[in-house]
């Protein structure tokens, strides 16, 4: 059968190029993004400057429980936004079970030191509280003082000597690392060493009692998943970005795959009926076309998993260039994925195969060279009324997305569009045959005797221009939709933050400023407002699952003349350490609405109920949530102000001379820095778009391709009969003309239907933005894509004998 299924791809190279590449750019989009989860799954954090230590009692995530809709408890686990804390208390706790030599506090805090910014930690081994120790790297020379800037504040050191460790750093006193901490009585970790002849492992129980379920203990090898590090949130990109995306592009190769198999398979319905009529069973014929499938598979899998790989190496080189991972961060070789997009892709060829020979090899023998002979012009019951079950469904989608606000209207405008390309996919038969009929007076008032012909054959041509439809409409949908989520996204954060901040100026410095310059600045002449402003992310659970949300934390004494977060209820002068105002898009997310009691957890996981007293609509501006910065004092690595807003006109020149490297900034500028960072990381989400629609248009370009050249018979038949060149060519661009015109109508309203609902549940706006030449680029684009892959090989084909093409397979 193999060597039957090989002579059979031989003789018909068209249909097994064009399979071959639809499979080739499936598994090289699969392998770069397998080897991107893989690497993310199997990172081992090294122990860095835990390595010393045999136990270590941390809380870098939480673990929430909630319940699902029929009532199942379901656990998840969530990194904390700013790494969680355990108390300094448990360490003395610790030190008295029997089996611990000793047990130490290990805490951190940013420190600016000759402009570069690296960690601080208490060491025992620093003689004096005016002392600190450095690591090599830093350059500073035992004996000599050095300045650096801790919470804003400039201090002064005498360096007592250089370590070598895992990174940059400086050690303080284990005291002063205590008064310099962002959260008094709490650290990041307690570092256990374990008495000689006790062993490891028969501590973990134990300690685990005395730590309480609020922290996790790692012995061992998983010392290093205590650190909070770069690579670690890495590592969670990648498979959070990987495995996202990779799901989509699963669905999507199936879908072109399937596709594109099945409209070969038509294409040799008088192959294959010939087969059947010299006695050969369905099931020959349809083993000897999953047969092709699989080794078009097998060579689809030799040639687009080394191109995957060298694929992925870009991808990693982009990812380290722009920011998104370091450079030192450990890329797997990727065999478990390629493994798994090997299987893939041959299965989907194999299946799709089957598919696409279920009802060809069902007919009799005697039947099969009358099937042949015409194609029936509609699909079965089956797939009718499944295509009318997934119509329903994607009506219903719309409707909820409409209806629905938050994080639950933009899945639902994800899920409806897929449920809208899937419903034209399996409808395409009778979509094509209704367009036909309605097309067909203009086509003839238009074209004469050459568009009565394209009428006709569309209308005869109903079902297996199902493939070119569904393609066309898959890609513009995509195209017109997804891609300009993030311009809209781009644009509202952008528009919002430089309409809400109303303050003239901001102070700002590299280290931060202390909470205390707002205040003095206050009190400075001629100044009306000035609000402390710094970052932070709380975690929140929505439908189930925990998540981070943004949040950005002032000081509500001059937040009402520094920036206008358009209140659409409520009021923000209630704004306290108990209270949260909170976004129209997270409110309506989380179902809060003012007065509501909203349960949140701080960056460093502490629990709190915060009343909600006002609701905002400039929340891609601003942040999910407000907060006062007595509701994090104690609960967030950042002491400091990231800026001070100022409105008014005061000299400012005083204050900035006293803390190191603060300047005075226009107001705009802090805008243009929210720009410029979300323009940096929407790079990754455009490229993951870019890649889903450009296979869209790859398989749409396929399939028009290999529906155009299949028609040579057609065409010479049709000069036989006295048909000229000429008003051949111009049938084709009328069936061209109609069905692009047909699937551009159906993609825009689905790419708009879908736009409008996701804007509409991020910015509130009915009407998204598409960037000027943005639909001249997908309609364009998809017109030009629909008519080169249809006019310049039926022109190739017009060009040729006649007697060449006549005697040609079909």
């Amino acid at each position: 059968m193999r060597r039957l299924a090989w002579q059979m791809l031989r003789n018909r190279p068209g249909s097994a190029i064009a399979t071959l590449l639809a499979l080739t750019a499936g598994a090289v989009i699969l392998t770069a993004m397998g080897v991107l989860v893989e690497s993310g799954l199997r990172y081992a954090p090294p122990p860095g400057r835990y390595a010393g230590a045999d136990i270590v009692v941390a809380r870098p995530d939480v673990t929430i429980t909630s319940r699902d809709f029929d009532g199942e408890e379901q656990r998840s686990t969530i990194a904390l936004p700013e790494g969680g804390t355990v108390p300094v208390e448990l360490a003395s706790k610790l030190r008295e079970l029997p089996g611990v030599a000793s047990a130490a506090v290990d805490d951190t805090v940013p420190v600016l030191v000759g402009g570069a910014l690296v960690e601080g930690h208490g060491s025992p081994a620093v003689p004096a509280d005016d002392a600190l120790v450095a690591d090599a790297r830093l350059g500073l020379a035992p004996g000599s003082t050095v300045d650096v800037v801790v919470g804003g504040e400039p201090l002064r050191f005498r360096v007592d000597g250089v370590v070598s460790g895992a990174a940059p750093a400086v050690y303080f006193t284990e005291a002063r690392m205590a008064a310099l901490s962002s959260h008094p009585g709490r650290a990041y970790a307690i570092t256990v060493k374990v008495a000689p002849g006790t062993p490891a492992k028969s501590l973990i129980d134990p300690i685990a009692e005395l730590a309480g379920p609020d922290a996790n203990v790692y012995a061992g090898a998983d010392v290093g998943r205590a650190l909070r590090s770069d690579n670690r949130a890495a590592a969670e990109l990648l498979v959070l970005a990987g495995g996202s995306f990779g799901g989509y592009v699963v669905m999507l190769v199936v879908f072109v795959v399937a596709g594109t198999v099945g409209l070969s398979v038509r294409h040799r319905r008088r192959e294959l009926a010939l087969l059947r009529a010299i006695a050969a069973t369905p099931g020959q014929a349809r083993r000897l076309i999953m047969a092709e499938a699989g080794l078009v598979g097998l060579l689809a899998v030799a040639l687009g998993i080394p191109l995957g790989l060298l694929a992925a190496r870009w991808v990693h080189g982009e990812l380290v260039g722009r920011g998104f991972i370091p450079a030192a961060f450990p890329m797997v070789p990727g065999a478990i994925g390629a493994a798994a997009v090997a299987l893939l892709t041959v299965v989907s060829a194999v299946l799709a195969a089957l598919v696409a020979a279920r009802r060809i090899t069902r007919v009799r023998p005697a039947e099969a060279l009358g099937e042949a002979a015409v194609e029936p012009a509609r699909g079965g019951r089956v797939r009718l009324i499944s295509g009318l079950v997934v119509l329903a469904g994607a009506a219903t989608s719309s409707a909820f997305t409409v209806a629905a606000t938050g994080t639950a209207a933009l899945a639902g405008a994800i899920g409806m569009l897929y449920l809208f390309v899937t419903a034209v996919a399996l409808l395409a038969p009778w979509i094509n045959g209704y367009a036909a009929r309605v097309l067909a007076r203009p086509l003839r008032a238009l074209c004469g005797t050459s568009g009565y012909l394209a009428a006709a054959n569309l209308r005869a041509n109903a079902r297996g221009g199902a493939a070119v439809l569904t393609a066309l409409v898959l890609s513009v949908g995509f195209g017109g939709s997804v891609w300009f989520v993030q311009n809209n996204l781009e644009r509202g954060t952008v528009d919002q933050s430089r309409a809400g901040l109303t303050a003239d100026r901001a102070l700002i410095a590299p280290a931060g400023l202390p909470p205390t310059v707002a205040d003095e600045v206050r009190r400075l002449p001629g100044v009306r407002a000035a609000t402390g402003l710094s970052h932070t992310a709380v975690v929140v659970t929505a439908m189930g699952e925990p998540e981070p949300a943004s949040a950005q934390v002032v000081d509500p004494a001059g937040l009402a003349g520094t920036m206008d977060l358009r209140v659409a209820d409520g009021n923000l002068d209630q704004l306290a350490a108990d209270t949260v105002a909170v976004s129209s898009l997270r409110a309506a997310t989380q179902g809060w609405h003012v007065g509501s009691r909203a349960e949140v957890r701080l960056g460093d996981g502490t629990p709190r109920t915060l009343t909600v007293v006002a609701i905002y609509d400039r929340g891609l501006g601003f942040g999910d949530l407000t907060l006062a910065r007595a509701t994090v004092a104690g609960h967030t690595a950042a002491t400091t102000d990231e800026a001070v807003l100022v409105r008014g006109d005061a000299d400012l020149s005083a204050i900035t001379a006293r803390y190191p490297g603060a300047r005075v900034a226009a107001a705009g500028e802090l805008t243009a820095k929210v720009g410029h960072d979300l323009a940096v990381s929407a790079w990754l989400n455009r490229l993951l778009i870019g890649v889903m629609v450009g296979y869209a248009a790859l398989a749409a370009a396929n399939v028009m391709v290999m529906a155009a050249l299949s028609r040579r018979r057609e065409l010479a038949l049709l000069r036989l009969a006295g048909v000229t060149r000429r008003q051949a060519a111009r049938m084709v661009r009328a069936e061209q003309v109609g069905l692009l015109g047909t699937a551009l109508l159906l993609g825009v309203a689905i790419a708009a239907l879908t736009l409008t609902a996701v804007v509409r549940a991020l910015t509130g706006s009915l009407l998204p933005y598409v960037p000027p030449l943005g639909w001249v680029l997908v309609l364009g684009g998809a017109t030009v894509l629909a008519l080169a892959t249809t006019i310049l090989p039926i022109g190739r084909l017009l060009r040729a004998p006649l007697m060449e093409n006549i005697g040609q397979r079909e």
